[in-house]
């Protein structure tokens, strides 16, 4: 597993020199940030996944911050958050309304907002997609941080057990070879 990850991360050397981020080279220099061990690649992944639902550009910025609080690995948590995309937030945040609706009983007799995205007209777009917005309300507004919550949970762990897998395989592995020269 640490080959894997160790392909797609900056030296942290080359970050800490970086003109943009020098100001940063203090918080940079925690070696959780970087190395590649089990707890930190899978907080990574549980800061990546919790953040990529964040709405806007602010996720890499926010699960690079919360990387750098809670000490795990910042390249891993930035790129994780990577999983939405414009093919995939759609489908996440109807999931996310449809959780929020869920946990809320918002499927108890109300009315269920429309998930058609509105039509938009150039002088009145920003009102239109505001209305819609607020609309899916109590719902989306629920059910976005547990569905974030219940991905960084599910991610952390899976990380911790397909890496112990991977362990113990290489274990058994460099056994069985030494086994075969004895």
């Amino acid at each position: 597993m640490r080959k894997f990850f160790r392909r797609f991360t900056p030296h942290h050397e080359t970050v800490k020199s970086h003109r943009w981020l020098k100001p940063f080279g203090d918080w940079l220099h925690h070696p959780n940030l970087w190395h590649l061990h089990r707890r930190s690649v899978a907080g990574g992944v549980a800061i990546g996944l919790f953040c990529g639902l964040i709405p806007g550009p602010f996720q890499m910025i926010s699960a690079a911050l919360l990387a750098v609080l809670l000490r795990v690995n910042l390249p891993v948590a930035a790129a994780t958050t990577l999983y939405t995309n414009p093919f995939t937030i759609v489908p996440l945040y109807v999931l996310a309304y449809e959780l929020g609706a869920w946990v809320s009983g918002a499927r108890n007799g109300a009315e269920i907002a429309q998930l058609s995205f509105p039509e938009l007209h150039w002088y009145s777009w920003s009102g239109e997609l505001w209305n819609w917005l607020t609309m899916l309300g109590k719902p989306i507004l629920i059910g976005l941080p547990l569905l974030a919550l219940s991905l960084a949970i599910a991610g952390y762990f899976t990380v911790r057990v397909a890496w112990r897998v991977a362990v113990v395989w290489k274990w058994r592995a460099r056994r069985q070879r030494y086994a075969r020269h004895s």
